[in-house]
This record gives C-alpha cells, structure tokens and sequence, in this order.
C-alpha cells in the first residue's frame, strides 16, 4: 500500500478486537487532497474506517490520479495506471486494517467519483456501494474493462445546480445508467457549484451510515 499511494486514516477511537468495520476509500478531484476528502466525511468516523489516498500526480497546488487530454477525455494512459494502482491500493487496505469485506464502500469528487464509479464496475461484488459527488460514468468503461454486474450496487449521486462542469443533466445521465443497470441510485442536487457543499456532506454521511445499519439489520433478521 505504501508503494502505491500515500494516504491518511481516520478510524473510530478504540478498534475493538475481533470486530470488522465498514470501509470508506475517499479519492479528492484533481486540484485537491486527501484532506478535503477526509474532512467531507468527517462523521463517519464514530463507525466507519475511512482512507483517502493521495493522487501521485502534482497538479495547481494539489494533486491528480491523472491528467487530461481535454474535457472528458483523461489521459489513457494514466487513466490505466491509476485504476490498476487504486484496486492494488484497495486490496492492500483491507488486508491491513480490520475491514468488513462484505461492506466496502468507494466515494469521489469530481475526478475521484469517475474513478469511483468506474472501479466499483470493474470490482463488482467487492465494493458494496458508491457516493459520486459531481462526476460522470466514462463511456469507455465497458470497452475497455471487464466490467462486473453491479445490480447489488448502493449508489448516492450528487451534482451542483450551478456545476459548469457537470451540471444537473450529467448526473441525470448517471443516475439512469445505475439504473438500468439494476443498481439502487438516489440522486440529489444542491444549491452549489463544482464543490461538496455542508448539506451534500450531510446527507452523504447520513446515507452511508443507513445503508450500513440497513445491511447489518437486514443480516441478523
């Protein structure tokens, strides 16, 4: 893990022994870090394990998993290298920390839900949902990848009504895509732009800790 990227951890005060913890894997936009992504999701941290990874790549101030050719189009390249490099990273997190592998969770911003997105198709069953905050679906996934069938998929989309970059429409487009493809999709839009705004942070950690306790309700009945 430590050969891939560099990361910072947050996890519930005490780890009990024995005890098996939902996993969050937060990856930044380009332009950003993993703090950005830590702090967004902040109150998890009394129930979930959450790890940001830090893009390799230096970019305005912040970081990159990979740049860009233009507008929707990354560099392939890179684009290959960082989903290679993040399942490598992903795997690694949950052999060293106390993971409950049934409940694996991906969540991104901007660049970090493309890649979240696209992982959890080319994963399947190994993520158990998705929280894609101001992205899109590429559509070169199925061409390109093996992808995985994700109608076991929990998938929160969020956009900014202001988004220049990914306005409403787009994360309408991912929204039926999801769903077409069997997923469980709910869709928001908030009084924002190209950012995770307090009510986007709100809901997002609300809905993370509900699909968990639903999951573990459901498990026991």
């Amino acid at each position: 893990m430590h050969n891939t990227y560099h990361y910072d951890v947050k996890t519930p005060d005490q780890l009990r022994e024995g005890i098996q913890y939902p996993l969050l894997i937060a990856l930044h936009g380009i332009g950003y870090n993993e703090q950005y992504m830590l702090e967004a999701f902040d109150g998890l941290a009394d129930e979930y394990i959450v790890v940001a990874p830090r893009g390799d790549l230096s970019y305005e101030g912040g970081y990159a998993y990979y740049y860009l050719q233009d507008y929707g189009r990354p560099d392939m390249e890179q684009f290959d290298v960082s989903m290679e490099k993040l399942q490598t990273f992903i795997h690694d997190v949950v052999e060293e920390y106390p993971v409950d592998r049934e409940h694996v969770y991906l969540a991104g911003f901007s660049q970090g839900a493309i890649l979240s997105n696209s992982l959890a198709m080319v994963l399947g069953h190994q993520v158990r949902g998705i929280v894609s905050m101001n992205g899109y679906v590429p559509s070169f996934l199925k061409d390109r990848y093996p992808v995985q069938p994700i109608d076991h998929l929990a998938v929160f989309l969020s956009t900014g009504e202001a988004d220049e970059i990914f306005p409403p429409e787009v994360g309408r487009k991912n929204e039926m895509y999801f769903q077409e493809e069997g997923a469980s999709v709910r869709y928001r839009i908030y009084s924002i732009g190209h950012e995770i705004g307090e009510e986007a942070k709100k809901d997002a950690v609300q809905w993370l800790l509900a699909n968990y306790q639903s999951d573990k309700q459901l498990n026991q009945s």
